[in-house]
C-alpha cells in the first residue's frame, strides 16, 4: 500500500502532514485496513502513482481528476481549508503581478503572459483561462514553471506579467515566503470551484477512508491544524468537478509573433 499528500507539502508543513498521516493510518489499521507506515514523497509523475492499484490514499488536483481519474479511482473527500469566500470544500485561483506593474485591473491584462504550473492544473491553467473567457479576456502561454511558488517567482522575475496560483498555495508563500510575496500583488480572484480532491484506488471502499481521514483531521493539535490551515474534511460529490469548464489546452494560447 502506497500514501502521500502532495499537493501542500513543502519544508514547512511536513511534519504537520507526517502527524496527520500517522493518526489516519492508525484509524485504517484499527478498521482492518493495511496501511504504510509513512508517506510517499519525491514522486516525479503523480499520474502513475494515483492509478496504482496500490493506492491507499493521496491528494490529487480537481483537473486531472476530471480529465483522467473519474472512472479509475474512488473519490473519497475533499479537505476544506477555509478558503475566503469559498463554500465549504471549495478554493480559488489569486491572480499576481509584480508588485510595481503599473497596470491596475485584470482587464488591463489583456494579451498579457500567464505563468503556469502546469497544463494539468485547476487552478493554474484551467481556472484562470476559464476566468479571462467569461471577461472576453486572452492570457498568453507563459513559462511552464513545475510549481506555484515557481509560477510566483517566474512572474516577480519578470519572466511572466501574471500567474494565478491556488489560494492555499498562496496563503503558504505568504506566510513561509514574505520577501516573495512582496514583490507580487493580487490583482484578481477567481470564481471558487471544488478543491484538492482525496482519492483511494478503484477497488477500495471510500467511506472506511474518508472516516478514518476525517477523525484524524478532527484530532489534529491546534499547531498541526494552523500550519495546514485545515479545517475538516467534505464529501463532495464527483458531479461538482465534472462539471466544472475546460478551457483549451496551452498550446492554443501561444504567443502570436
Amino acid at each position: 500500500m502506497i500514501a502521500s499528500l502532495p499537493m501542500y507539502d513543502r519544508a514547512e508543513t511536513a511534519a504537520a502532514n507526517d502527524r496527520l498521516w500517522a493518526a489516519a493510518r492508525d484509524n485504517l489499521r484499527a478498521a482492518g485496513i493495511a496501511a504504510p507506515d509513512g508517506l510517499t514523497r519525491g514522486i516525479d509523475d503523480l499520474l502513475p502513482h494515483w492509478l496504482s492499484p496500490d493506492l491507499l490514499l493521496s491528494q490529487a488536483c480537481g483537473f486531472p481528476y476530471r480529465s483522467r481519474l473519474h472512472g479509475q479511482v474512488t473519490l473519497v473527500g475533499t479537505p476544506d481549508y477555509g478558503v475566503e469566500g469559498c463554500p465549504p470544500g471549495y478554493y480559488r485561483s489569486v491572480f499576481v503581478a509584480r508588485a510595481g506593474d503599473a497596470r491596475e485591473a485584470l482587464a488591463d491584462f489583456d494579451g498579457a503572459s500567464l505563468a503556469y504550473n502546469d497544463p494539468l492544473s485547476q487552478s493554474g491553467w484551467a481556472a484562470p483561462q476559464t476566468h479571462a473567457a467569461r471577461l472576453g479576456l486572452r492570457f498568453s502561454q507563459g513559462p511552464c514553471s513545475g510549481a506555484h511558488r515557481l509560477s510566483a517567482q517566474t512572474v516577480a522575475a519578470g519572466h511572466a506579467d501574471l500567474a494565478a496560483l491556488d489560494a492555499v498555495s498562496w496563503r503558504l508563500i505568504q506566510r513561509h515566503d514574505p520577501g516573495l510575496a512582496a514583490q507580487l500583488r493580487v490583482v484578481a480572484l477567481t470564481d471558487p470551484t471544488p478543491g484538492l480532491p482525496c482519492i483511494t484506488a478503484r477497488t477500495r471502499d471510500a467511506k472506511t477512508v474518508f472516516a478514518a481521514l476525517a477523525a484524524a483531521i478532527a484530532g489534529l493539535a491546534g499547531p498541526d491544524r494552523a500550519t495546514l490551515g485545515l479545517h475538516g474534511l467534505i464529501a463532495l460529490p464527483a458531479a461538482q468537478y465534472l462539471a466544472v469548464p475546460t478551457p483549451p489546452p496551452p498550446a492554443h494560447f501561444a504567443p502570436i509573433a
